[in-house]
């Protein structure tokens, strides 16, 4: 027996009925496919309406700065600094803080290393108070490297992340008795073969405990750097780099310390007092978006 279409029906006689005519869906809107649920329909118009309602994005609100891109817009921003500015700089940063020291207490080059390494995420307040019962208890590299590490975690346990700084100052410790006589070492390269010792800590060892210039690059410079449009550079050891040639090398420890003392007291990094700030006529202000 001939199949029979689905679509033909056929009254008693065999003769064919007339089909209804199909209904075509209005232009712009489609039907719901077969086998879609109610539930998906609905959240499909749902969705359609939440788009036609939304809101354009509009502009930035006042004080709030763009998103930065990229790289390369922000070096187009940056011009190379020039001498003449430069010197202005130094010259007016000479004047305003003509005492400029390191801020760590010490009595040797030991000490300031020590002191150095626990100054990591802290202040130099908090430093200067834990280092005298520190270096009363352990006088010398022997010493220090022979501590135990929870006695030790203990003594410097205010300045914070005293687990590692405790393992940083046993491990350079027993590096400057085994390799250097228990005496710290007075070059760049040999400093920053000790365990736990970077330029930093080096630079700063050398300049104020030896005499030897180096830039020490913390927080404040690499701030004070940049919005003095002196480099573009974020990286530490290259903003070190690109400081040196723009400043004379007798001043290099000087340069770090008048950044330092100028970082906390003007220039600071959430709100800088752009208008009282002696430099202002020398700075591009950089990265600044609303000076006070």
């Amino acid at each position: 027996m001939p199949r029979r279409s689905p679509r033909a029906r056929r009254k008693p006689g065999g003769a064919k009925l007339p089909q209804a005519p199909r209904v075509r869906s209005a232009p712009g809107r489609a039907r719901p496919a077969a086998g879609r649920t109610k539930h998906a329909a609905k959240g499909a118009r749902t969705s359609s309406a939440t788009a036609k309602t939304a809101k354009p994005a509009g502009k930035p609100r006042a004080g709030v700065r763009p998103a930065r891109r990229n790289g390369a817009a922000r070096a187009r921003r940056f011009a190379a600094p020039d001498p003449v500015r430069v010197r202005a700089v130094i010259e007016q940063l000479q004047e305003l803080y003509p005492d400029a020291k390191c801020a760590l207490d010490f009595r040797s080059p030991l000490e300031l290393l020590i002191a150095t390494i626990l100054s990591a995420q802290c202040t130099d307040e908090r430093v200067n108070k834990v280092t005298p019962a520190l270096f009363a208890a352990y006088p010398d590299a022997a010493a220090f490297a022979a501590a135990d590490q929870g006695a030790l975690e203990k003594a410097i346990h205010s300045t914070g992340f005293f687990r590692n700084k405790a393992k940083s100052i046993r491990e350079a410790s027993a590096d400057i008795v085994a390799k250097h006589g228990g005496n710290v070492p007075r070059t760049l390269e040999e400093l920053t073969a000790l365990r736990g010792v970077g330029r930093k800590t080096a630079n700063v060892v050398l300049g104020n405990a030896y005499g030897i210039p180096g830039v020490v690059v913390d927080t404040h410079v690499t701030r004070l750097s940049h919005r003095l449009g002196l480099t573009n550079e974020t990286d530490p050891v290259k903003i070190e780099f690109a400081l040196m040639p723009l400043v004379p090398r007798e001043l290099w420890t000087l340069f770090s310390h008048w950044l330092i003392l100028h970082g906390r007291a003007v220039c600071n990094a959430r709100k800088p007092l752009c208008g009282r700030c002696p430099l202002a006529p020398h700075c591009p202000k950089l990265g600044v978006s609303a000076p006070a």
